[in-house]
């Protein structure tokens, strides 16, 4: 696996591979990998010819009392955790790689990125954007792979894509979980042994709203009910939201007669979580 540590390498590479024809899978991370990013991996590994992963704790999608600076960073694991799942190079830059001196140009997104995360986390999602654009700029993939865990984020990168006509493919992959039902995350490392078992209402709660689906319960505020009194019954009293949306737009959903998305974020022991589950008819 070739490591590229500069702007100046991933763009030689990328412009050597792209100019003898190969496709490029690429998979954009913050590191601190998981069996979820590692699913992407190797869907990129038998879709591509060649896969560049990137390892990036971007400082601009962080508000000023997030968890920036504790965020777990391990790039030596991390790069043999790529190189096994079969990473054909590491795209590792600094900050100054992603946002040269003087750098002023941001990506905002409008409309899916004003309700849900977006109003708990103010500016996020143009931190998002801007550096998803310019990693899509610099490693110029064939097709770009992101789990749907974080859903509002894929559907902005989606939206971004189409609206700046950017030539390549937005794969999404369902949500690793646990064998508990837990889904992967970075931040669960945070949670106490304890914690982790509250947590688990999370999942739990979308679960019962997914029963009272499939049995034909199609009323937001019952699916949602469900959810909040999973997450009350455990304890958990901080909840960002928990909401029922249309699956493409975003748009909210009073009933989910249409495919629709439950989405929750919740805190937990000072560690906030998020997770969603999709109400389709097969």
């Amino acid at each position: 696996m070739e490591l590229l540590t500069s702007r100046q390498l991933v763009q030689a590479w990328t412009r050597l591979n792209r100019q003898q024809g190969r496709t490029i899978g690429f998979v954009p991370t913050m590191g601190a990998l998981h069996e979820g990013h590692l699913s992407l991996v190797r869907r990129a590994v038998a879709e591509n010819d060649l896969v560049v992963a990137s390892i990036f704790v971007n400082p601009t999608q962080f508000g000023p009392n997030e968890d920036f600076n504790r965020y777990p960073r391990e790039p030596e694991r991390d790069a043999q955790m790529l190189q096994q799942a079969g990473c054909h190079a590491l795209f590792l830059p600094q900050v100054e790689d992603i946002y040269p001196a003087g750098s002023s140009t941001r990506v905002t997104v409008s409309d899916v990125t004003e309700q849900l995360c977006g109003l708990f986390r103010p500016g996020h999602f143009q931190g998002v954007a801007t550096v998803v654009a310019i990693l899509f700029n610099l490693v110029m993939p064939t097709r770009a792979y992101f789990g749907k865990k974080d859903y509002q984020q894929w559907v902005v990168i989606r939206r971004m894509v189409t609206d700046l006509a950017m030539d390549l493919e937005i794969i999404g992959m369902e949500t690793v979980r646990e064998s508990d039902g837990m889904a992967l995350s970075s931040r669960n490392r945070y949670l106490t042994p304890q914690q982790r078992q509250q947590a688990l209402a999370i999942s739990r709660g979308l679960r019962a709203a997914l029963a009272a689906y499939q049995s034909g319960c199609r009323e937001g505020h019952e699916l949602v009910g469900l959810v909040m009194k999973t997450l009350e019954q455990a304890g958990i009293d901080r909840v960002d939201y928990a909401a029922l949306h249309q699956i493409d737009s975003l748009a909210p959903a009073v009933r989910a007669d249409a495919p629709s998305v439950l989405l929750v974020a919740a805190h937990v022991g000072g560690v906030r979580l998020i997770d969603n589950l999709e109400l389709t008819t097969p």
